[in-house]
């Protein structure tokens, strides 16, 4: 693909403190680099977006204008208060300028129908903004910590992906071994059909067919080798930036 012809994709990130060299916790906008390889190697042109407490659909709408693409990544859990639920002792601590960019991002884009990719945060943002809610703490019903059972570090379990899916046409239908970090999940997700599960019955994927490219997925593909869901995704930017 020529230069030129890059589809330019955004993806969401932190605000955080950070420490680097001689500085110590300047506010930074920061995101973990595996995202923006694997979407650099499939060959888009990555912006990385910072939250924005002020986002309204309007201001996100004319930043989205100028994008072939969008990821919402991985991240903090969604407030309760975003699917109008009680908050569990064991969720974490609130980020609103994620939730409102980001819930912001999931409904412009479905009006603009701009390619979206949602990776594990992403995914229950995609849900929260249908309308949908979010199971807080998954091990409460599963009495295992399989998804996410050491801090800071990636497991992998299996997933089972349905077949005649879109996910299956870019995966394969089946038993696949994914990379896991996430304690919360999808419970409902109006307008979206489910494509994967554990086996515990945790919702794993989802998609809209009725869009070019709409799809989440609960596990962490930047964080493995298996770069086809990047693939696809970035191939249908190109297309829709193609479309004019």
């Amino acid at each position: 693909m020529a230069a030129s012809a890059r589809p330019v994709v955004g993806i969401t990130s932190y605000v955080e403190p950070v420490v680097r060299g001689d500085w110590d916790g300047q506010l930074s906008t920061v995101l973990p680099h595996n995202y923006v390889q694997h979407l650099e190697r499939a060959g888009a042109t990555v912006v990385v977006m910072p939250p924005r407490l002020d986002a309204s659909d309007d201001l996100v709408a004319q930043l989205l204008s100028r994008l072939d693409g969008v990821v919402i990544a991985g991240g903090a859990d969604v407030e309760a208060v975003r699917y109008a639920a009680v908050p569990d002792s064991r969720v974490q601590s609130p980020r609103p300028d994620r939730d409102v960019f980001e819930l912001a991002v999931a409904r412009v884009t479905g009006e603009s129908r701009l390619p979206l990719l949602g990776i594990c945060r992403g995914m229950q943002v995609m849900a929260v903004a249908a309308g949908g809610t979010l199971e807080q703490h998954i091990p409460v019903r599963v009495g295992h910590e399989e998804h996410s059972p050491a801090p800071g570090v990636y497991a992998h379990h299996p997933v089972t992906i349905e077949d005649g899916t879109r996910l299956a046409t870019i995966l394969g239908a089946g038993v696949h071994d994914v990379p896991t970090y996430h304690h919360q999940a999808v419970s409902t997700h109006p307008g979206y059909a489910a494509t994967a599960w554990h086996a515990d019955g945790t919702l794993e994927a989802m998609e809209d067919t009725a869009y070019p490219f709409r799809l989440a997925v609960q596990w962490h593909p930047e964080a493995g080798a298996d770069t086809r869901l990047f693939d696809a995704f970035v191939a249908t930017c190109g297309e829709f930036a193609a479309q004019g």
